[in-house]
């Protein structure tokens, strides 16, 4: 059994022994902790917006956190099954203090979690994080009296208001797209993007949409990360010819990953690319931010709008920081998340299928056609583990120190550059391993690139 308690949510698997499982007592601790923080904000008011995905235990957890909120003395709006980006919209339309949302995002179905939001609808900052995680561990929760009981109430309209607002937005364009009649199949891995991606393409005007995994059950089909190798359901279908795109979200629809015509990956890199690439092009120029290790193909398609891109540490928290911070008309991360913040600061992959497909329309080519516009590269992914007893933020130090004539970025771990390569050391927070990211415009370069780098560490690791 798991339990993870860090500054942006809870998550664990079910079962098991309090403090080692996501139990019903823990999942009550942490809902306490985070409305007791939620009523200490400077705001009038007392409405906490909750929604979850489809996994098996979400209703379950969903009924112990609405009651926790309740006996604190908060009201609930509770949007019952929906989609990440949806409650994020719903937290300020409501003017709630702040919101829940009962997801594992792309875990397995054992897993479920708290995310936990602010009164923007934006993930909490790290130190309003630390102030829940010191709640849940100490002796500051009140409940409330009889008579100041919360109250609740269901909301299961506001999707359609979601959907509404990605429509209104000038770079959407609902009648460039119908015009297309795209073909599209949509895996949404039996969880809330089953209802919520056909909702989203009916409007649009696709009127042929083949619906794989559709069903919001929460029994996953399949692995429900969006990586190619769990994708082979949609790519078997679209190999077969007759459709224009596939359509891949995971269980709480902030990530969003296409597969071509042909059945082959567009990339899960690429999906933040290609929209990117369309949103500068229609304004003219402007801003993009993404996580450190994301592919450079942003930063390329960026400055050949003549806007600036800047890399963010990982985390969608920090990247929403840095896209403020630099006024970017776009951003996101790597693994298909899409953040427009025209619409609103979080991913979102509704709205990343509304421009896609616009793109798409405009562009008048094959899904296939329309990734070969774009920069290639190749990102390798590797990790080293190490004995407890090395102090890996030294061996990331000495690593800096080799390359210290290279262009190096310390913010999250190390990122080397080597003119339009470039090498991204992490270490984890929980466990002796470094991770290490390196991105070439050939597999073979990027893991060349990775496997030096790996050799440097364990050089500088025999020297102790």
């Amino acid at each position: 059994m798991t339990l993870i308690k860090s500054i942006s949510g809870i998550r664990g698997t079910i079962g098991g022994p309090a403090g080692q499982g996501l139990t019903p007592l823990d999942v009550v601790k942490y809902a306490a902790a985070y409305g007791t923080w939620a009523m200490r904000q400077a705001t009038d008011s007392k409405l906490v917006v909750i929604g979850r995905d489809a996994r098996l235990s979400g209703e379950m957890v969903s009924r112990l956190v609405a009651a926790t909120l309740q006996g604190l003395g908060l009201d609930v709006l509770d949007l019952g099954l929906s989609t990440t980006p949806t409650v994020e919209m719903a937290v300020p339309a409501h003017q709630a203090v702040g919101g829940i949302i009962l997801t594992a995002s792309h875990n397995p179905k054992q897993w479920n979690a708290l995310k936990l939001l602010n009164a923007a609808g934006e993930f909490l900052s790290a130190a309003d994080g630390e102030q829940v995680l010191a709640l849940a561990e100490g002796d500051e929760v009140s409940y409330a009296p009889v008579g100041k009981l919360g109250s609740y109430r269901q909301d299961d309209e506001f999707l359609t208001r979601h959907i509404e607002a990605i429509l209104a937005l000038p770079l959407v364009d609902v009648e460039a797209i119908r015009a297309k009649n795209f073909r599209v199949v949509v895996d949404a891995v039996n969880s809330s993007g089953g209802l919520a991606v056909p909702q989203l393409l009916a409007a649009l005007g696709v009127e042929t949409v083949e619906k794989l995994h559709c069903e919001p059950t929460g029994d996953f089909a399949h692995n429900p990360e969006p990586l190619p190798e769990n994708l082979r359901d949609i790519a078997k279908v679209l190999e077969k010819g007759g459709f224009d795109l596939g359509i891949v979200v995971d269980p709480d629809v902030d990530r969003l990953a296409l597969v071509s015509e042909n059945g082959e990956m567009f990339g899960e890199e690429y999906t933040l690319v290609a929209v990117a690439d369309y949103v500068l092009g229609a304004l003219g120029g402007g801003n993009s931010v993404s996580n450190l290790s994301s592919t450079r193909a942003l930063r390329d398609v960026t400055e050949r709008h003549g806007g600036t891109y800047t890399a963010a540490a990982v985390g969608e928290v920090n990247v929403v920081t840095m896209m403020k911070e630099t006024g970017a008309a776009i951003g996101g991360e790597g693994n298909g998340g899409i953040i427009y913040p025209e619409l609103h600061y979080g991913r979102d992959a509704l709205v990343g299928i509304a421009l896609f497909l616009t793109c798409l329309a405009k562009s008048g080519l094959t899904v296939s056609r329309l990734r070969n516009t774009y920069p290639n590269y190749f990102i390798s992914k590797n990790k080293i583990e190490l004995t407890p007893d090395i102090n890996t933020d030294q061996v990331l130090t000495q690593v800096e120190q080799r390359y210290a004539k290279q262009p190096v970025n310390t913010i999250d771990g190390v990122k080397i550059e080597f003119d339009k390569e470039w090498v991204h050391l992490r270490r984890s927070n929980t466990e002796p391993i470094i991770r290490i990211y390196a991105e070439s415009d050939s597999n073979a370069t990027a893991e060349h690139l990775a496997q030096k780098i790996i050799g440097d560490i364990k050089e500088i690791i025999s020297q102790k």
